[in-house]
């Protein structure tokens, strides 16, 4: 029973980053599945009901912010443990932390916007809207 018990403990050992890893993984790719959908359904709320829709991205608090002049309606997208925003696109002459606020305007083109997300080992994924068709499209790096 205690070889047994110490195979084990020792297949476990090995493999255990391995298995971290891929968690990080998934946890990454799942997060920026969830902006691009996130940013996908904010394009086409402004365009469908007509409203000017104001996306804030927060680096600080981790988060994506939808809201529109209806005060009901507030929709956040919060990033799990692990995951963080690294860079907010198009970089201004706006400090690191401060939080970058778009407007999405029904019939107009969609905004030159973009998020890196990163994991806590280090890989990126980048997350844009497309000007041109108004599509979110994810880049792995």
């Amino acid at each position: 029973m205690l070889v047994v018990v110490g195979i084990v403990a020792i297949l476990m050992g090995v493999s255990y980053p391995s298995i971290s890893s891929s968690v990080d993984a998934v946890r990454l790719a799942t997060a920026a599945d969830s902006t691009a959908a996130f940013l996908n359904s904010a394009l086409n709320r402004a365009e469908q009901r007509h409203q000017v829709l104001e996306l804030t991205i927060a680096k600080r608090g981790n988060h994506l912010a939808l809201r529109s002049a209806d005060p009901t309606f507030l929709r956040q997208l919060d990033y799990p443990t692990g995951i963080r925003i690294n860079e907010i696109m198009p970089t201004g002459l706006l400090t690191e932390e401060e939080a970058r606020v778009f407007y999405l305007i029904p019939g107009g083109a969609a905004p030159r916007v973009g998020v890196q997300l990163v994991n806590t080992r280090g890989a990126k994924r980048t997350v844009r809207v497309d000007p041109i068709t108004g599509a979110p499209e994810i880049v792995r790096e």
